[in-house]
């Protein structure tokens, strides 16, 4: 793929995740690798919530008073349970969190990352060159840091790229998403005639 094509595809993918927004994609994410990885820890800590349930209504329906040996065997098994779900509830949420750390650094190491770095690899590379004379005195900008004479830097081409990509969305987000009418107050004419 040519480095015109490359650069856009990266912007274009780096927009599209802003877009979407990384929370989602992190939720999406951590719940396919939950449902490939961690059935097991899910499984568990709905098993103990169905069985904490159940120990708990029925120790609901125990009188403390009347079958005393009963409600307290009952309440350390509810109290036990309780302390496995919350260690079952600790271990998940580590494992989210690590997961959350790893996937934000995935997602920054594709976007932002990738993109500095095709920006320094190709810093003096052309994109493309420009006709001679086009834009007269301007364009040592369009090649600016350290690109050839007369011709498109990589850096000048991805700033080009993510404002045509956000152009793009706005276009499409006003057509899909039009705005609402605006209410514009009219005046009422009063006739001051004297009679």
């Amino acid at each position: 793929m040519s480095l015109i094509f490359t650069i856009f595809a990266l912007v274009f993918l780096t927009e599209l995740i802003s877009w979407i927004g990384k929370t989602v994609l992190l939720e999406f994410a951590w719940d396919l690798y939950s449902r490939l990885f961690m059935n097991a820890s899910y499984t568990r800590q709905r098993q103990l919530k169905a069985e904490l349930l159940t120990a708990k209504k029925e120790l609901l329906q125990t009188s403390a008073q009347d079958q005393f040996a009963k409600w307290a065997k009952l309440r350390r098994g509810v109290d036990k349970g309780l302390a496995e779900l919350e260690k079952q509830n600790g271990e998940l949420a580590s494992s989210k969190t690590a997961f959350s750390l790893k996937f934000n650094t995935l997602m920054w190491v594709f976007t932002t990352g990738l993109s500095f770095f095709v920006g320094w690899w190709y810093r003096k590379a052309a994109v493309f060159y420009l006709p001679p004379g086009w834009l007269g005195p301007l364009a040592w900008w369009m090649a600016f840091p350290f690109a050839p004479k007369g011709s498109v830097s990589v850096g000048v081409w991805q700033m080009a790229c993510r404002r045509v990509i956000k152009v793009g969305e706005r276009t499409v987000k006003n057509i899909l998403v039009p705005s609402e009418p605006v209410a514009v107050p009219v005046e009422m004419e009063t006739n001051s005639k004297s009679s």
